[in-house]
């Protein structure tokens, strides 16, 4: 456990498209608001989970928090968010990087993201838990070589195979679009660095210069869509906002050759999260672990919660089955999403965590309440 007063409290942000962004942007009100965000001393994030955490890391010094609450946030956050989750960008760049020679998609959606949201700013120029106040902001990526997970913090990139660099300029457009890049529509994100910068290798392999000079990066939900190798063993307290949809059947699967691969995929990547999700699950329950987590599908009624923003209805419980992209959605879908991440952040700090929670305020979006 964490020696300070204090526990160490990790937020991990799942993958999702918008879907996950607007989701995760509710808890994070929620957060915010009950006075926990200043309290978060790691945030790690997948895909539409790093979109928002890239908004909050690239911002964070523009919040003004007074008493352990950011009273612009809305402004400074949840705006832009919300004004880029209002437009389609899957489509027109998923284009561009299947006709543009020596271009990848990739590449295309970190051009997005740096004219729309964090222009070229470094990870090493965002917030840092020394001068800022910040958590430590982990964005998580796949290494499609080593087929582990790569991360990039403020301080550092890394890989378990490949080992640490503290030298790396990577923009934090890269690092978001890297974390996004869902194949095979977006990736890869071909990131090229410094090889003699590395150290530390998990072990020494004949090809090490090569894999560290060009690294190959797509979605790091292939890896882990919850993000959570960075919280379990370093905070005292996991918190984890998932919005990855519940795992659908198919009453009648491709059975073509090739066309059956993309089930595959789907049935893959969803038995390593169920996995990941049961075990974090079995040890609060068990108490080996303290926190809380939240789903797109949870029905907010298990919390068993006295006071409640909502119950489960036909509203929220349609919200899981949004697709998952980078398209415009409209107001009513944003303030549902925001909403619903909002309640059930709330039901489960509350029932799940001792962590003291200011009173809710209302609904983040008064359009779209939950009732």
């Amino acid at each position: 456990m964490n020696t300070e007063q204090q526990p160490s409290v990790g937020l991990a942000l799942s993958g999702g498209g918008f879907r996950a962004t607007l989701f995760g942007l509710g808890s994070l009100w929620r957060l915010n608001e009950g006075g926990l965000l200043r309290r978060l001393t790691r945030i790690t994030s997948v895909s539409g989970g790093s979109i928002l955490a890239g908004v909050l890391a690239h911002r964070w010094r523009q919040l003004n928090f007074v008493d352990g609450q950011a009273s612009n946030f809305e402004e400074v956050v949840a705006q832009p968010v919300r004004e880029f989750c209002n437009q389609t960008i899957d489509v027109r760049t998923a284009l561009l990087g299947h006709l543009t020679p020596f271009v990848t998609s990739g590449d295309f959606l970190a051009r997005r993201y740096a004219s729309d949201l964090f222009g070229e700013t470094l990870l090493r120029q965002i917030a840092t838990p020394a001068d800022d106040h910040a958590p430590r902001f982990i964005f998580y990526a796949t290494n499609m070589q080593t087929g582990r997970s790569f991360r990039f913090r403020q301080d550092y990139i890394a890989d378990y195979v490949l080992g640490i660099s503290y030298t790396s300029d990577v923009p934090l457009a890269e690092a978001v679009a890297a974390s996004s890049a869902f194949p095979p529509i977006f990736s890869p994100l071909v990131l090229k660095t410094e090889p003699d910068a590395w150290e530390r290798p998990q072990r020494e392999l004949a090809n090490l210069y090569s894999l560290r000079r060009r690294i190959v990066l797509a979605d790091g939900g292939i890896y882990d869509n919850m993000g959570l190798e960075a919280l379990l063993d370093n905070v005292d307290i996991v918190l984890v906002s998932d919005a990855g949809a519940p795992f659908a059947i198919d009453e009648s699967p491709f059975e073509d050759d090739l066309l059956q691969l993309g089930r595959v995929r789907d049935i893959l990547i969803d038995q390593t999260r169920a996995l990941r999700k049961r075990a974090l699950i079995g040890d609060f329950e068990s108490g080996r672990r303290q926190g809380a987590y939240w789903g797109i599908g949870t029905a907010i009624d298990d919390y068993e919660d006295d006071d409640p923003l909502t119950s489960d209805n036909a509203v929220s419980a349609a919200l899981q089955d949004i697709p998952t992209r980078l398209k415009a959605f409209t107001a009513q879908e944003q303030g549902q999403l925001i909403n619903w991440g909002y309640a059930l952040a709330d039901s489960a700090l509350r029932t799940r965590t001792d962590l003291p929670l200011g009173a809710p305020q209302g609904w983040p979006v008064g359009a779209w309440p939950l009732c």
